[in-house]
């Protein structure tokens, strides 16, 4: 069986929608992606020669319009930072904030995560992982295409280095319930709690949840980290 066969097709977590896209990301997208951007291709990149220097490297699943990304990588110089996305108008948004911003330290690829992970990420490399509000797909029949799985959650802990961390976040408390039991199950994390994390100081407030909370909305986060032994289930 070649290598390609032995790739197992997922159900993608996002479903490609029309663009709504202004003209000034747009711009960016054309100019600032080659400078900034990190073409997807299914072999394993090096991040030392990424970010030509040898640090911590954090990725960002579904960083949207950027405003939490650029944030973390700016009060967090001595990091790298990866941002995953893969809508134009995020990816564009995000790529004007770090020209606005100098933000040296940050890079964005646009491509579905779960590959990204899978064919460019060396296993234990990563110091941490943030997925911050995923799609809830909240419909019982779309739950599948939830991107916290258990194969999926056991990719992220393989690329993690031991007691490097994943910290999720979610408004929905149906899937921060889902998200607990799938990280729970994983051998090889261990939750930094007893149960749902306090919100951490170091994750900024986007628009979106600042709104979400004016309206009531609760938010649970979730932060496992990688151990170097299984876990006892």
């Amino acid at each position: 069986m070649n290598k390609t066969q032995n790739k197992q097709t997922h159900i993608r977590s996002f479903v490609y929608r029309r663009p709504h896209i202004t003209p000034g990301q747009q711009r960016a997208l054309i100019k600032l992606m080659p400078l900034w951007g990190i073409p997807y291709r299914p072999a394993p990149i090096h991040l030392d020669n990424i970010f030509q220097r040898h640090a911590p490297t954090i990725i960002e699943i579904g960083s949207g319009m950027g405003e939490a990304t650029i944030e973390i990588a700016l009060q967090n110089p001595q990091n790298n930072y990866i941002a995953i996305e893969v809508y134009d108008a995020g990816v564009g948004a995000l790529l004007h904030r770090i020209k606005e911003q100098q933000c040296r330290n940050l890079r964005v690829i646009q491509h579905d995560a779960v590959e990204v992970l899978r064919d460019m990420i060396p296993p234990f490399s990563l110091a941490g992982v943030h997925i911050f509000f995923p799609d809830p797909w909240p419909k019982k029949r779309h739950h599948k295409r939830r991107l916290i799985q258990p194969q999926f959650v056991d990719l992220v802990a393989n690329r993690l280095q031991p007691n490097g961390y994943i910290h999720c976040a979610t408004d929905w408390l149906n899937y921060a319930e889902h998200m607990l039991k799938v990280l729970n199950q994983c051998q090889w994390l261990k939750n930094s709690y007893p149960y749902f994390a306090p919100r951490p100081s170091k994750r900024p407030l986007t628009k979106f949840e600042q709104r979400g909370l004016k309206l009531g909305h609760q938010v649970w986060d979730l932060i496992f980290h990688r151990t170097t032994f299984k876990m006892a289930n």
